[in-house]
């Protein structure tokens, strides 16, 4: 199954996530490249945060998909950052997201290249061992 993620539906997502962070403090916010600088800068510039170029106590951090959870786990004992992802293929335990999508789905980004996107997924299902 593959999902087209929208623009419109990228600035619900950063309303959304706007909304519950606006009365927090933040030390900056990081964007997990390459998924979640989009999103980073965004945000930013609703929140009026300033953008940082490594995650650092008290920071927000963002990143598009939460799927396996190596990278933001990597990241989590961080001192006071706060998690938020556009989608989560698993039930949020310490992070934060704004949709909850299938293990199987295929989310495809607006700022992402559409002619790519098979190659991209059999690329990925490739790195996984599932192909």
């Amino acid at each position: 199954m593959t999902t087209y993620f929208t623009w419109s539906d990228f600035d619900r997502s950063v309303l959304h996530i706007a909304n519950k962070c606006k009365f927090l403090e933040f030390s900056g916010i990081y964007g997990v490249p390459r998924g979640g600088l989009c999103l980073a800068v965004a945000l930013s510039h609703k929140l009026k945060i300033n953008l940082i170029s490594e995650p650092r106590k008290n920071s927000l951090i963002v990143d598009d998909v939460y799927e396996t959870g190596i990278t933001l786990n990597n990241l989590k004992d961080i001192e006071g950052a706060m998690f938020f992802v556009l989608f989560s293929k698993i039930k949020p335990t310490w992070w934060n997201t704004v949709f909850i999508s299938e293990k199987s789905e295929w989310i495809v980004f607006p700022w992402e290249n559409t002619l790519n996107i098979h190659s991209d997924r059999n690329e990925y299902n490739k790195k996984r061992g599932l192909n």
